[in-house]
């Protein structure tokens, strides 16, 4: 019954997932909205966008899973911060903007890389140290900040020079705020969860599902691209191609189903 359970939720993933994907990025709803927006409308998109980027926020989970002492959690969030920052600030405001697609496949690789740290991959499977975790947590704090601005960036910013840097400080400012109310339920959650016996038997595996959704990200976002760039090579409407995704994964669960009878 548990394995049936199992595989009936990496069904449902498989057909949620790609609709999450989809969805988080900035939606014509918003672009109208802001085409009249003021400060407060961005620092509110900021917000929303960060505590519903669950890519970001697996890669903050992943980083702060074995941190125990407060002071390294605002370490570490800090120089995230300050990496998703400087790509945030700067390539919006010399729009230096790449295809997004591709932009988050490196922060779903973010993802897969963290979990695999949490589990020892270097020590176990390459017998090295792993590089340095602050500077790593820098680097693709880097990355992370350059999705946000390729989001930025379909947004109307503005002509003058002073009202594109407030909007972009605005959403930065954002983006902190929802990045702070985030942390403080996965610290608050992750405490609890380290008291209890459970912790030290499942954290392996929790990091091993880590890597999972990274990976299956990494898929959909080069799925996405793939969408893009090939569109000529779908011959069939986008609602259609979703149905025949969802039906393959309902397929799935029914053949389990009946193997397991």
């Amino acid at each position: 019954m548990n394995k049936y359970l199992c595989k009936l939720g990496l069904a449902a993933l498989l057909v949620f997932t790609p609709l999450m994907s989809f969805a988080h990025g900035i939606s014509e709803e918003d672009r109208l909205r802001m085409l009249s927006g003021g400060n407060l409308e961005y620092i509110w998109l900021g917000a929303s966008h960060m505590v519903t980027g669950y890519d970001h926020l697996l890669f903050l989970l992943g980083v702060i899973f074995f941190l125990t002492k407060f002071a390294d959690v605002v370490k570490f969030v800090t120089v995230f911060t300050i990496g998703h920052s400087i790509t945030l600030t700067f390539a919006t405001l010399l729009e230096i903007t790449w295809n997004y697609w591709l932009v988050d496949a490196l922060i779903a690789i973010s993802v897969i890389y963290k979990g695999f740290d949490n589990n020892r991959g270097f020590q176990r499977h390459f017998d090295i140290e792993p590089p340095s975790l602050l500077k790593m947590v820098f680097l693709f704090g880097l990355i992370h900040g350059f999705g946000l601005s390729t989001r930025l960036q379909q947004l109307p910013l503005g002509e003058e020079t002073s009202e594109v840097v407030w909007r972009i400080l605005s959403f930065n400012l954002g983006v902190e705020f929802g990045q702070v109310a985030a942390l403080a339920a996965m610290v608050l959650l992750l405490s609890l969860w380290r008291n209890t016996h459970s912790f030290k038997k499942l954290s392996y595996i929790a990091n091993l599902g880590l890597m999972v959704a990274g990976f299956y990200l990494l898929f959909m976002q080069l799925h996405g691209y793939q969408h893009d760039q090939l569109a000529e090579e779908f011959r069939f409407p986008e609602a259609e191609h979703a149905h025949m995704h969802e039906d393959m994964a309902i397929d799935q669960i029914y053949d389990e189903s009946r193997n397991e009878l």
